[in-house]
């Protein structure tokens, strides 16, 4: 019993002790466990502490990346809305511009379409005024010489009856007392004077030996002009361009433009007017004044080849052309008195001979014809043996015998004489004066050059070929001058030759005698003269001629 006791109680301390021993065990293992346990924890916590600052800067690293990202979109959503608030800006400046533009435009060539309409108003109101002045001038004049006239008919109808009744009584007298009737006194008398006039005949005729013997050297030089005057020119003419050729027809919508604006702005700066119809490739440019179509020109070719055709730059574009025209007018002027050996000329004259090369007559250029005529002049005074000072003056004088036709003021006054105030007013010779006022004997000549510049002239522009004539005007001016002479009584033909400077007429003998010849003659002359125009002179030469036939049979 102790013994199961004891054994029990030794049972019972050993379990116990082994249950101390063994919870002893257990909790130093279990201890190890939890230290493995805290450390592995610790190193966890210490990845993930290392991981999650990684995370962190990955994510802090992405949103600035993101805010960048956003910031430099916004930044090229704010300029793309700037450049579009700017285009917008311009272009509707562009427009306001342009339009603003477009009225001003308008609005000056109303004003200029007033101004020309108020000038040439006025213009014709002074015309208007000075016709109707001219018409009671003359009306006042017609009715002077009308009421002059019927009283001169009637003094001379008088005197006439009293002539008749004193020759009357004279010639009773006169039979009374020579005891001779009328037409025994007039055999008297005849005889007296046959034989008085054939003494001062036989004295005029060796007055006119005299004359010829002491004039032959004269009449020597006077031949030697004539023969210059057959001499063959130099020079052709050049007639002024008034039409300006096209690539193709589709440049006329843009020199024309929206609406007419461009070529409204061409015709204001230029002063010429353009003529845009169905003509192909072509544009015909229309102004009384050469130079102002020859900026027109100059001025179309320019805007054409730079393809930019608008108002502003046609305006630009004309600007340049009028000035470097005007350099180029002096330039020729300059250039052509060098060629001819002028010395001394007014600058202001050398500008009016390069003027000469925009103006024509009847198709002969001015400038062309004017050189010529200098170069004439000059070899025909050469040739009469005048001095070499002389003959330089005739060459200026040949050349500016026509400056009057290139004035810039407008005047009423021939070209003549125009010209002969400006060489007056620039200091030219009194000779030379002379000379280009003398060469229409618009005043009388009083020098030796004076005739020269008239014939050289008159070679210049009546030689073949040198001027044009329309077709149809020249026919008519023929046909006028054949009808002319066929309007007298007698003429059987009549025929126009050399250009319509000569018409010979043909009459029957039977019904004109020859002194009806020359009457005719100074008839047709006289009615070609006061009812037709011409250039130069046309020579009437009636033709009587007498047939007598037979026959020997």
């Amino acid at each position: 019993m102790e013994l199961g006791v004891g054994l029990l109680g030794g049972v019972a301390l050993g379990a116990i002790i082994g249950f101390i021993i063994t919870n002893f065990i257990m909790k130093k293992g279990q201890k190890a466990k939890i230290d493995e346990i805290n450390q592995k924890a610790d190193a966890s916590l210490q990845k993930a502490k290392q991981t999650a600052k990684r995370i962190e800067e990955d994510a802090s690293a992405k949103a600035k990346s993101v805010i960048a990202n956003a910031e430099n979109k916004n930044e090229t959503i704010k300029q793309k809305k700037i450049r579009e608030a700017k285009d917008k800006f311009a272009k509707l400046k562009s427009n306001f511009e342009s339009e603003k533009a477009q009225s001003f435009v308008g609005l000056k060539e109303r004003e200029i379409e007033v101004k020309s309409l108020e000038k040439d108003i006025h213009i014709q109101r002074k015309e208007f005024e000075k016709e109707i002045e001219v018409i009671e001038t003359r009306e006042v004049e017609v009715k002077a010489i009308k009421e002059n006239l019927d009283k001169q008919l009637k003094i001379i109808s008088k005197r006439k009856e009293d002539l008749e009744e004193a020759n009357e009584k004279a010639i009773k007298r006169l039979e009374t007392v020579a005891k001779m009737d009328e037409h025994e006194a007039k055999e008297h008398l005849l005889d007296a004077v046959k034989g008085k006039a054939e003494t001062a005949a036989l004295s005029i005729e060796k007055d006119i030996i005299n004359t010829a013997k002491a004039n032959a050297n004269k009449e020597a030089k006077k031949i030697v002009i004539q023969s210059i005057q057959r001499m063959c020119a130099e020079y052709t003419i050049e007639n002024t361009v008034s039409v300006f050729n096209l690539e193709s027809d589709d440049i006329k919508g843009q020199i024309i433009g929206r609406e007419g604006r461009n070529i409204r702005a061409i015709e204001a700066a230029t002063g010429a007017e353009l003529v845009v119809d169905d003509t192909p490739e072509a544009i015909v440019i229309s102004s009384f004044d050469p130079i102002r179509r020859e900026i027109c020109r100059l001025s179309l070719k320019r805007l054409v080849a730079d393809g930019r055709i608008h108002p502003a730059k046609i305006e630009e574009v004309v600007a340049k052309v009028k000035k470097q025209l005007i350099e180029q007018i002096v330039e020729i002027g300059e250039r052509t008195v060098i060629d001819l050996d002028i010395h001394g000329l007014n600058p202001y004259l050398i500008k009016m001979v390069g003027r000469m090369r925009f103006r024509s007559s009847y198709g002969q250029n001015l400038l062309k014809h004017s050189i010529e005529t200098a170069h004439l002049c000059g070899s025909m005074a050469a040739e009469m043996g005048m001095t070499s000072k002389q003959v330089k003056m005739a060459k200026r004088a040949g050349l500016l015998h026509d400056i009057g036709k290139v004035a810039e003021e407008e005047s009423e006054l021939p070209h003549a004489l125009l010209g002969m105030q400006i060489c007056e007013k620039y200091k030219e010779h009194a000779v030379i004066q002379n000379a280009v006022g003398a060469h229409h004997d618009e005043i009388e000549m009083n020098n030796i050059i004076s005739p020269i510049v008239q014939a050289c002239d008159a070679i210049s522009g009546a030689r073949p070929g040198a001027r044009r004539e329309i077709l149809e005007s020249y026919l008519k001016r023929i046909g006028e001058l054949e009808e002319v002479a066929m309007g007298h009584e007698g003429v059987q033909k009549a025929y126009a030759i050399q250009a319509g400077r000569e018409l010979r007429v043909i009459v029957e003998s039977e019904k004109v005698s020859d002194q009806a010849a020359e009457d005719i003659s100074f008839l047709i002359s006289q009615k070609i003269q006061d009812e037709m125009q011409y250039p130069g002179q046309v020579k009437v030469t009636v033709i009587r001629e007498k047939r007598a036939t037979s026959y020997a049979r």
